[in-house]
């Protein structure tokens, strides 16, 4: 099955981070937004099959935002308030997985299945 889904991890409180707002964007334009569900998954995928062609894409999650919602006190300006992820899609057969991990300071994100 090919596609792309997200999901985003919030490494300072150990849990799934619910109610992250992110965007897709292909050649400037956006494509596909979510909002993370109780599991920090968006609740579609973002592109399916046929949507998924191959080329760059960018990720943008607004992540400033989800941490001020949980009440953490962020600097003005916050370190980290929108993560964007630049990646490509080459293999349009395959599935692609982007997840985040993320704190207020740090993030990391992989190809996950």
């Amino acid at each position: 099955m090919s596609g792309l889904t997200t999901h985003v991890l919030d490494t300072m409180h150990g849990r799934p981070a619910a109610g992250v707002s992110l965007r897709l964007s292909r050649d400037g334009k956006t494509v596909a937004s979510a909002i993370t569900n109780m599991d920090g998954r968006a609740d579609q995928p973002l592109l399916t099959g046929p949507e998924l062609t191959a080329g760059q894409y960018r990720l943008e999650f607004d992540i400033g935002e989800y941490y001020r919602d949980m009440g953490v006190t962020l600097p003005d300006p916050a370190f980290l308030d929108v993560v964007v992820i630049d990646f490509g899609v080459s293999d349009t057969a395959s599935h692609y997985h982007v997840p985040l991990l993320v704190s207020p300071f740090g993030y990391s994100t992989y190809r996950g299945s």
